[in-house]
């Protein structure tokens, strides 16, 4: 019960979807209808400009560490509390009912997970954000620096022996967030998917 409560509570957090306010608020522009589609950072960046990425990027993990922090002082007894507000933050992120379940892929609010988790597990965010930044330097594919660092996250926090309920919930998130990336994936395959610093595309 408590879970799901948490899960509740982090998915009203997670649909302060930031993407769109932030189109609607700097250009009227829905950002459902330029790009890739996504109401992420990446697709922020790429049709709004840097100032909107950045904006979009930060309260897209403030939104984690809220709902973490929230559900954790909440339950302070039940030791995966926050995860579990973390957990109905990326959903809510992912499908905010408001957007006809249309949002973003998770990535940022998984940035606000590792952070939080960082402080039972110091080299969580070491080796989690090494890996994507390192796939991204060398590939200039944001996407599949997303997609790795996604995927060490259940895999550190196993080899740290963080609670097993916990390493299975993470490896879902994981999961998840390879499933929203199912477009990029065949566009990798492909060689059509766009790299960092590709050309912005021009909104009216």
């Amino acid at each position: 019960m408590v879970q799901f409560i948490c899960v509740l509570l982090g998915y009203c957090i997670g649909c302060i979807q930031s993407a769109y306010f932030v189109g609607r608020f700097a250009g009227h522009v829905d950002l459902r209808e330029h790009g890739s589609g996504n109401l992420g950072t990446t697709n922020a960046l790429r049709v709004l400009g840097k100032k909107a990425g950045a904006v979009t990027f930060v309260c897209d993990i403030l939104k984690s560490v809220i709902g973490f922090l929230v559900c954790s002082m909440l339950f302070p007894k039940i030791e995966l509390a926050g995860l579990y507000g973390c957990v109905g933050v990326i959903l809510g992120h992912d499908f905010p009912f408001y957007l006809k379940f249309k949002g973003g892929k998770g990535i940022a609010c998984m940035i606000g997970l590792v952070l939080c988790l960082s402080t039972v597990t110091w080299y969580l965010p070491v080796f989690a954000f090494g890996i994507g930044i390192v796939c991204i330097g060398a590939t200039r594919y944001v996407s599949l620096g997303s997609m790795a660092f996604a995927v060490m996250i259940p895999i550190v926090l196993y080899k740290a022996n963080f609670p097993l309920e916990g390493v299975v919930v993470t490896a879902c998130l994981s999961v998840l967030a390879l499933y929203q990336h199912r477009a990029n994936i065949t566009r990798l395959l492909s060689g059509n998917e766009n790299k960092l610093g590709a050309k912005r595309e021009r909104v009216s």
